[in-house]
């Protein structure tokens, strides 16, 4: 029989927010954040919107790896290298796809990350999930559709483009949380942008188009708000179990959907209020019944 506090424990813990988690939901949100700046941005071509955020980042995660006095070459070369080219890949895809295709499908394509990233993190992080968390994933990103709904004007060829962007990024958030055993989250997240510069900066020098200042500004900022949502990124991997944690991407759907409605005046249709109820009941049922750290289960 249950004492009326462990009743009221069980209830609050339905809407858990471990340290991981409150990590991930601050990501999100500067993330939706940043594909605001960058749908500001549409004579900028893409390469040069992820050379200028690399740029940025590579700066500021040195200056805070300066003040943190940590080595920035990192002990898991190996790793963070393939973390950088996975971030890289995902990075140039995702540009390319919010550019060519329809914002609202983009998204949908690059919300099929989480699901990729449980998938990975059995083989990389031997990392399983609970059936019913499947369930809920699943469930969450039906929501992530009935929100974006679907574009028949996408070709083959950019649908490839955007679940390669998808399973790039789940392959860096599976390398991230790979790191934690080895690197500082300031490093993981200063090595991204040392990868993308010399990649992407060679193809700058063939196709380049000059911002003006507003947009030289944006671009910016579109930096800055990404090296805030990497340094929470990577604490939120390196913090929880991926499959944990993966599914609270979909919450970057309903921050993108206030944004849109504030900054860009884009209608809320019934069916995506619908689908953003469906998007919070799997984010919180996953949470609900999701596999605790083994000190958990041993207190």
């Amino acid at each position: 029989m249950k004492t009326p506090e462990q009743t009221s424990s069980d209830r609050q813990s339905v809407f858990e927010l471990t340290p991981g988690v409150k990590y991930i939901l601050l990501s999100t949100f500067f993330f939706a954040l940043m594909f605001a700046g960058v749908k500001m941005l549409q004579r900028i071509p893409s390469h040069e919107i992820v050379f200028f955020r690399a740029i940025v980042t590579l700066t500021v995660g040195y200056i805070m790896i300066v003040k943190a006095k940590l080595n920035p070459w990192g002990n898991n070369k190996k790793l963070l290298i393939f973390r950088g080219l996975a971030g890289t890949s995902a990075l140039i895809c995702l540009f390319y796809t919010l550019q060519k295709m329809p914002l609202a499908s983009a998204v949908t394509i690059h919300h099929l990350s989480p699901i990729f990233t449980v998938l990975i993190s059995g083989f990389i992080l031997l990392e399983g999930a609970r059936p019913i968390q499947w369930v809920f994933l699943v469930v969450a990103f039906g929501g992530v559709v009935m929100v974006k709904g679907f574009d028949p004007r996408i070709t083959m060829p950019e649908l490839m483009v955007g679940i390669c962007a998808a399973f790039s990024s789940a392959l860096a958030y599976n390398f991230v949380r790979k790191l934690k055993d080895f690197d500082h989250p300031l490093v993981v997240v200063f090595y991204f942008p040392l990868v993308t510069v010399p990649i992407v900066g060679l193809y700058c020098l063939t196709d380049w188009t000059w911002p003006t200042l507003y947009e030289l500004v944006i671009l910016i900022i579109v930096g800055i708000l990404t090296t805030v949502a990497q340094i929470y990124l990577t604490k939120a991997y390196q913090t929880d179990r991926a499959s944990n944690i993966s599914v609270f991407n979909y919450l970057g759907v309903v921050y993108a959907l206030i944004i849109g409605f504030v900054f860009f005046s884009e209608t809320l249709p019934a069916l995506s209020l619908v689908g953003i109820g469906v998007i919070l009941a799997g984010v919180i049922l996953s949470n609900r019944f999701k596999i605790k750290p083994a000190r958990e289960h041993q207190a």
